[in-house]
């Protein structure tokens, strides 16, 4: 169990960091910005495949569970979660994305566990994402008319990122636990692969030209980020999370992403070089509670 949940922890870590990286290439689109680093993911993928003594090639059926698979934790939930980065800021739309481990409690709730026992940790976790949305964009009544359109359409892409994700988690956990066969390296490579070639079809159909991406401000920033988040927070991060799936309950692999929400409140201060306010430590504070909270109602 400890093994799978180190694994799980490790994940989070490097997931935190794509909540911060589009914020460093402000000038590169979202969709170019996917794209690029679910391109060098399915690259890597498909070179580790080739390069594999055992090559071991995915049947329709698998394929076709790992495009879909493919959108909703990777091309899908990435463009959404980039678009609500860049209009509601990092904080809001991370705890949103915390509240995975909730969702995936919910839904994935073993037999033994009492509804009322997750009563505690849900009214934490709901005050700390309320205080960090009030404490980081003020009230209703100072914000323009302007800044209340971009920031809720910012909250709107979140939850639908999360949505995605929560899916991934629970369709992902079963699926591997079904299929034994199929090693957590093997898994994340056809994910790769297949999120490579959907994020092509995505860049395609949305993204700048070649000319437009090379005359841009900040490219090579912009690719090394691409390529660091592609490898680091897409490829070795789905391995773990992987392993992590195959050594833990749903519910309780679905309580480890709460290392996400930490480690990207982590890295946003830091990116923006300032400490936290006191409504923001509380908030904080009060998020972390409610997961901690609705762990200990699992176990």
């Amino acid at each position: 169990m400890w093994f799978g949940i180190g694994a799980g922890l490790a994940a989070g870590a490097l997931w935190g960091l794509v909540f911060v990286a589009p914020r460093m290439v402000p000038s590169v689109g979202a969709v170019d910005f996917t794209a690029g680093r679910f391109v060098s993911y399915g690259l890597l993928a498909f070179a580790l495949m080739l390069l594999a003594k055992n090559r071991t090639w995915p049947t329709w059926p698998q394929a076709r569970f790992a495009l879909l698979m493919s959108f909703l934790g990777f091309t899908g939930y990435y463009l959404l979660l980039v678009y609500g980065i860049r209009d509601a800021g990092t904080e809001v739309p991370s705890l949103i994305i915390g509240t995975i481990p909730l969702w995936m409690m919910i839904l994935g709730k073993p037999a033994g566990l009492s509804w009322k026992a997750l009563i505690p940790g849900l009214i934490l976790t709901g005050a700390g994402l309320a205080l960090m949305m009030t404490s980081s964009h003020g009230s209703s009544q100072t914000l323009s008319s302007g800044d209340q359109i971009y920031f809720w359409r910012g909250i709107a892409f979140s939850v639908a990122s999360m949505a995605c994700w929560t899916a991934f988690g629970l369709l992902n956990a079963a699926w591997l636990k079904k299929h034994t066969q199929v090693s957590a390296t093997q898994w994340a490579n056809w994910l790769g692969v297949a999120t490579g070639l959907g994020a092509l079809l995505l860049w395609a159909a949305a993204g700048s030209t070649p000319k437009e991406l090379l005359a841009g401000k900040d490219i090579a920033l912009a690719a090394t980020l691409m390529v660091a988040t592609g490898i680091g927070a897409a490829w070795l991060a789905t391995i773990l999370w992987n392993i992590a799936s195959q050594h833990l309950s749903a519910s309780l692999c679905g309580q480890l992403i709460v290392s996400e929400t930490i480690f990207a409140l982590i890295y946003s201060f830091a990116w923006d070089g300032q400490w936290p306010s006191a409504a923001q430590w509380i908030a904080s504070v009060l998020f972390i509670s409610g997961i901690l909270a609705s762990i200990r109602a699992h176990r």
